[in-house]
Order: C-alpha cells, then structure tokens, then sequence
C-alpha cells in the first residue's frame, strides 16, 4: 500500500486535499500531516512516505526549501495557489505541481503520473527524470495562462468548506483572530489576516482602506463621514460602513 503526507499550513487544506485523495485513489494511505516545512522534512525522515504533497508558502522554511531537504527520500507534489514556481518546482524534482483548489479530473492525473512512477524500478524512474519533467514544464507552458493574483478564498461557514470566487466577495475584515469574509449572501471566515491577502489579491479590485480592512471596489456605493469627522465606505446593498484609515484617503480623492 502506497503511504504519503500531506503538507499545508490550514487545517482545512489538508482536510480537503486528504478527502479528494481519498476519492480518486483510495488505497493510498495518509501517514502523517505536517504545519511547515520543517515538520514535513521531519515526517518524511522518520516516516519515509513513499509521496509527499506540500504547499509552498508555509511558514518557517518554504515547500520548496523542503523539498530541497527532502531529496529524493520521497516523491514529490506540490499543491498550491500560485503558479509562478512551476518550473522551480520541477527543477526540485517534483513530479506533479496542482493548483488549488485541486480539481478532482487534474488530481486523477497526478495519480495516475505517481502510481507509474511507483510502479518503475528505482533505476528505470530516475534514468526518466528528465524527460517527465521536461514533458510536465511543456504541458505547464501550454496550459491557459493563469494570473498570479488569488481567484479563490477557501473559506469554513461552521462545519462546511466553501470555495469563494474573489469577484464575489464585498470586503475582508479581521479581528485578532480571524478574518470575516462577506460577500452579498453570507458571511465565512478565514484564518488569513488581511496583510497577507492585500499581498496576494489584485490591487486594482481590492483596496486596503484600513490596517484590518480590505474592500471591493465594486462593492463601493460611496464615502461618507460621521459627526466624529470619520471617513466611512458604504457598500452596496449592505447597511455595513467601513472606516477609511487617514493613511488610505488618497484612494478616495477623484471619487
């Protein structure tokens, strides 16, 4: 029986990507799930999974730094949001590199890809090194473009996982803790805080109009103020006011 570990900083991305795996290969077993890098280089040393699926921006050392560590003790996946390091990761010997969220069509692609792996001789599989990740860059360059901005917030609303297009989704606002999602039918949460997600949203569709604030352009009906002289976005269709930090007025200026 093949044995893996799963490697991502949420908790709700390993449970997805788990389940799916689950669906599309059912006898592969998961071993061990790792937080970051560093625990994932630990459980492939201790645990030698036969496949290792990791995220690239973990915190502490990277997906791709632990692959380096990693070597070829394990098969290498990387399943990520950002398609920028595709070549970089085949340089690092992955076999497969998946965009989230993980299609259930392109994963049986991938384990089709590792179960022939899996299936050479030790030596057979390496002398095909190259020409696999040559064939994989190819088919990387060929595929549609995709841009380097997120196109979708996975998000929990109690006990459920719901994908979020972008384009859906009205404002960001954290608190210590979480980070609301409000979109025009309901509200989810995420753990991301809004510093991260101005870095990885396309500017030109979210704004950051506070420290803990990010904003829909398109969901702006107007600015106002209140009697403490308080710059305040109104959204569409909501009764929500979001107070514009002085530092973000200039946004507003040829409003």
């Amino acid at each position: 029986m093949p044995t893996a570990i799963i490697a991502d900083d949420e908790r709700l991305m390993r449970d997805q990507l788990r389940m799916r795996l689950n669906q599309v290969w059912p006898e592969l077993e998961v071993v061990g799930e790792a937080k970051n890098g560093e625990e994932a280089v630990e459980l492939v040393t201790r645990l030698k999974p036969d496949l290792t699926f990791l995220d690239i921006r973990m915190p502490g050392i990277t997906g791709m730094e632990a692959a380096r560590q990693i070597g070829g003790q394990s098969n290498i996946v990387f399943v990520t949001a950002y398609d920028q390091y595709a070549v970089e990761a085949f340089e690092r010997g992955a076999v497969d590199y998946v965009l989230k969220p993980p299609e259930q069509e392109r994963l049986q692609l991938t384990v089709d890809r590792l179960k022939e792996r899996l299936a050479k001789p030790k030596a057979a599989a390496v002398v095909s090194d190259s020409v696999t990740q040559m064939l994989s860059q190819l088919a990387e360059k060929m595929a549609a473009p995709k841009p380097a901005y997120l196109q979708w917030i996975q998000a929990s609303i109690g006990q459920d996982l719901r994908m979020i297009p972008v384009e859906d989704i009205l404002f960001f606002r954290s608190d210590e803790k979480y980070t609301c999602v409000q979109t025009e039918r309901f509200e989810a949460l995420i753990r991301k805080p809004v510093r991260d997600l101005a870095e990885e949203l396309d500017p030109s569709l979210f704004w950051q109009i506070h420290r803990a604030t990010l904003v829909n352009v398109n969901a702006i009906e107007g600015v106002t103020r209140d009697i403490r002289g308080r710059h305040l976005v109104l959204i569409k269709g909501k009764s929500d006011k979001l107070e514009v930090s002085r530092s973000f007025l200039h946004l507003f200026k040829q409003m």
